[in-house]
């Protein structure tokens, strides 16, 4: 049953996350259908503006599609991750997506009130959940680099006045995380003072964590034996706090880096422990199992699993 992010949020709000995965192929697909049927787990589909393009969206939504009707009992939405305008109003008009996100987060806060307000109102004219952004993650957003001395909180005094001009379904706040592996240096974590004053100010707002993926260190030390060159200091999302962040509003996770770490760490292993295969069916078993496995582990940690009777 593929539903609105609204839906999931009005049941989830201040007692368990709903899990949004970045999707680029088949197997990451198969491996989170699979899984969210084996919790029984409402769950949340991503796709970016660079996924769209690397595998065409006609590609991309019909291999959606088929692992929904693979698994016709699972509860999902449908969104788009990172859209500019052109994304958005696309995602919008395909009849496919139950949700989209406009982010407009490195225009200054009046344009970004602006655009945002545009896709808001030609989504909800077809009952598309809209997710903006307020505040800017330092990392990287697929092809996008941040800088990390422009990286910026969401200023809590400007959520009530953004939120009431924009009408948007659910905000995305920088918080303390980042994209891509390296989300902490030293002992920065999330930032629960920041947080705490945006949910006094829009309590009910469903609130959206980016980068909250939690960077396995076994994964980092793994792809290096077999080859890799990734830093060691690499840092995610603390177990903990992201439990924690649950009761001040955020109801969604995005996570799309953890995906990416096994997909290297299964390929880089196989064709290092068999250099005279080249069959890409093996390790893209494995893959579709390990991101089964670790997407269980996070729907539980999320306190998601058998929640689909809510809806």
């Amino acid at each position: 049953m593929k539903l609105t992010t609204q839906n999931l949020f009005e049941q989830c709000y201040g007692k368990y996350a709903i899990a949004a995965v970045n999707v680029f192929t088949m197997e990451q697909i198969l491996g989170l259908f699979s899984a969210a049927h084996k919790c029984r787990s409402p769950f949340i589909v991503q796709t970016t503006p660079v996924a769209r393009n690397y595998a065409g969206p006609e590609m991309l939504l019909s291999m959606i599609d088929a692992a929904s009707k693979i698994y016709p009992d699972v509860v999902y939405a449908l969104h788009l991750d990172h859209g500019d305008e052109e994304h958005a109003i696309d995602a919008i008009a395909s009849d496919h997506y139950t949700s989209v996100m406009i982010d407009a987060s490195h225009e200054n806060f009046k344009d970004n009130v602006s655009i945002t307000e545009n896709i808001v109102n030609k989504a909800h004219l077809k009952n598309i959940s809209v997710e903006a952004e307020l505040g800017v993650l330092s990392g990287f957003e697929d092809d996008i680099s941040i800088d990390e001395k422009y990286a910026r909180y969401t200023n809590p005094e400007d959520v009530v006045n953004f939120v009431d001009k924009t009408k948007c379904d659910c905000l995305a706040i920088a918080i303390g995380t980042s994209h891509g592996a390296y989300k902490f240096s030293g002992q920065q974590g999330l930032q629960f003072d920041i947080l705490k004053k945006i949910q006094e100010r829009v309590p009910k707002l469903p609130l959206v964590l980016h980068g909250g993926s939690s960077v396995n260190h076994f994964e980092i030390e793994n792809i290096n034996k077999y080859g890799g060159r990734l830093k060691t200091n690499a840092k995610g999302v603390d177990s903990k706090e992201l439990k924690e962040s649950i009761k001040y509003g955020i109801c969604k996770v995005n996570i799309a880096t953890d995906t990416r770490l096994i997909w290297t760490r299964i390929h880089r292993e196989f064709f290092n422990n068999y250099p005279n295969k080249f069959d890409p069916v093996v390790p893209g078993k494995a893959y579709i199992k390990a991101q089964e496995d670790f997407l269980v582990k996070k729907f539980d940690l999320l306190g998601s699993i058998n929640k689909i009777d809510d809806f």
